[in-house]
């Protein structure tokens, strides 16, 4: 399926928020999602199924100050 992932689109095989992150190099990572502009709690991956053309936005913490 092809859904949007911080603006780019990717060709995934997919099916749920958990599986996409693994398969885009973010499976251990810290970070922040959402899914077609809603937070997605890191708890709610698994089960969150992905459907052609959605929208996913990955952040990661920044240190700095």
């Amino acid at each position: 399926m092809k859904i949007e992932v911080n603006g780019d689109t990717h060709t995934l095989a997919a099916t749920t928020v958990a599986e996409a992150l693994t398969e885009l190099g973010w499976g251990n990572a810290r970070v922040a999602t959402a899914l077609n502009g809603d937070f997605l709690p890191a708890a709610a991956r698994a089960t969150t199924p992905l459907t052609d053309g959605d929208r996913l936005e990955v952040l990661a913490p920044m240190q700095g100050g």
